[in-house]
């Protein structure tokens, strides 16, 4: 299943086993692996809940305990499994445990003793399944995940028992590739490929995560009220100086982003500024919370979407495309849009400036490219480019966040063709700047270019803006066509989508031919 979300594979399961039941396909059993970070997932409990009761589904719930998600698990499902990792009676997992518990200064030693003391006087004592087998689930294990020969032997009996059977295997979460086993931070989740032999490693860039961690660590020790919660995404998000700075004002809840939303609205109803910092993608399981729990009651919330917009290699369900549509709907909410490095430590500055209502300020994933300074000022918005001193006005050219910097590149081809454009920068798309409308009237055409799907984003608000204000000047959008897009690098598939600078050039170039006089006299009639 392509998805770009934990804790949905047990629903998943569910539907499956029962259409099989329905259809007649008694022999057909359906496996589902969830790890325990998923766990933490309100998802995966509302399945376990409706599994319970299928009492004839054929089900096997593979739980795959690594005591980790992207960072180590937390909360009390994680101290539950971790109970049950620290006391059944398997020689091998028992080695595990071992293994594990020497690293533990002080209080390993003796407590692996006292376990292995408990393990002799009590062979037969029954194993702490209380977890599952309470809601009514058959639990096999705990049992050595890299153990074959056992998983084996477990998987077949889960099979042959006819209804929804939990076999519990104990993992390490990279096993078996150095790299990630040496990365304590994120083990394999976002450990890269293995340089070719001779080949060194590029040096590291700063990224988009890293500028947004600098300065909400700075506004951290400037403002008290200011607190951080992350969704099991502590390091990739940037938060993971501000949660060394601050521990008691850092809060990761786990894999579960609709919490982490209703959360930040209580603390902002107890006086605090939470900062909420999640994928982009992943915004889309909280949206509900945003825009009854947070907007509904003007709360000040800053979210921040990393991975905002094309994010390359990981994948149709992890770009973040949705939220500069979705978030269009939400009465009171403020977005802003950085162009670069410069402009992320700005408007965060702002966002969390607003105590009447929420904010977003949205970035993509990857390095920071180079910085674009304003050359003048329209209303609120950012100048990038304008026409040289007696150079007709054709285009008034708005980019949204990085595309900003793009448009500036394809204004600069523009010029060579005698095509007069004007570049700005709203720096906020929601709401848009009114003196976007008044200046629109100036130029023959209005375009718009976004990192976001064209249907209902930051193209659309501009048109609708316009029409409001009754100004004739037509409009083209650029942006991401409104399909799941494949793997590939962030160019690849913006030059796909053409959004580079010589492929707006060209569109461009061809929508002003278009506009004869006679054609622009008709259309400002």
């Amino acid at each position: 299943m392509e998805n770009s979300h934990a804790s949905t594979s047990l629903s998943y399961a569910d539907g499956l086993a029962k259409a099989y039941r329905l259809r007649g396909e008694t022999g057909r059993t359906v496996v589902a692996v969830v790890g325990d970070g998923a766990l933490t997932g309100g998802m995966a409990w509302e399945a376990l809940n409706n599994i319970a009761v299928a009492k004839d589904s054929r089900l096997v719930i593979v739980v795959n305990d690594n005591g980790r998600s992207y960072q180590p698990t937390i909360g009390g499902l994680a101290t539950n499994l971790a109970a049950v990792r620290a006391s059944q009676r398997y020689e091998h997992v028992l080695e595990y445990i071992k293994t594990s518990l020497s690293h533990t200064p002080l209080v390993g030693p003796p407590l692996y003793e006292t376990l292995h003391g408990i393990k002799k006087g009590l062979k037969d004592v029954l194993q702490p399944q209380v977890l599952f087998e309470d809601l009514g689930i058959k639990y096999l294990g705990p049992v050595d995940g890299h153990d074959e020969q056992l998983v084996e032997q477990l998987l077949r009996r889960a099979r042959g028992f006819g209804g929804p059977v939990i076999v519990h295997v104990i993992t390490r979460k990279g096993f078996g590739y150095q790299l990630a086993e040496q990365n304590e931070e994120d083990c394999l989740h976002q450990v890269p490929a293995a340089p070719s032999p001779g080949q060194a490693a590029a040096a590291p860039k700063r990224t988009w995560s890293e500028v947004f961690g600098d300065e909400i660590l700075a506004i951290g020790a400037r403002r008290a009220d200011v607190v951080a919660i992350t969704a099991a995404m502590l390091h990739p998000t940037g938060l993971a100086a501000f949660a060394r700075a601050y521990p008691d004002r850092a809060f990761d809840v786990g894999i579960a982003e609709q919490h982490a939303m209703t959360s930040a609205a209580g603390l902002a109803m107890g006086g605090m500024h939470p900062v909420v910092a999640i994928y982009a993608t992943f915004l889309n399981r909280a949206f509900d919370q945003l825009l009854m729990d947070v907007a509904l009651h003007r709360l000040p919330v800053t979210v921040v979407l990393d991975r905002a917009g094309v994010t390359g290699p990981d994948g149709p369900s992890h770009h973040g495309m949705w939220d500069g549509s979705i978030l269009q709907v939400v009465p009171g909410l403020r977005i802003a849009a950085p162009r670069d490095a410069t402009r992320v430590a700005e408007l965060l500055n702002e966002a969390v400036a607003v105590s009447d209502g929420p904010t977003v300020v949205r970035f993509p994933k990857g390095t920071v490219g180079g910085e674009a300074e304003a050359c003048g000022r329209l209303g609120g918005m950012d100048v990038l480019y304008e026409p040289a001193a007696g150079d007709a006005r054709d285009v008034l050219l708005a980019g949204a966040g990085p595309m900003a910097v793009m448009c500036v590149q394809a204004a600069s081809r523009l010029a060579d063709q005698g095509i007069g454009v004007t570049v700005v920068d709203p720096r906020w798309v929601k709401p848009l700047d009114p003196a976007l409308a008044g200046a629109a009237a100036a130029y023959r055409l209005v375009v718009t270019v976004e990192d976001n799907g064209l249907a209902g984003g930051f193209g659309d608000a501009v048109c609708r803006l316009l029409r409001e204000a009754g100004a004739p000047t037509p409009v083209q959008t650029c942006g991401l066509p409104q399909r799941f897009l494949a793997h590939g690098k962030r160019e690849e598939i913006l030059e796909d989508a053409g959004l580079v600078p010589q492929h707006l050039a060209r569109r461009i170039t061809e929508a002003v031919a278009r506009l004869t006089p006679e054609l622009a006299d008709h259309t400002q009639a």
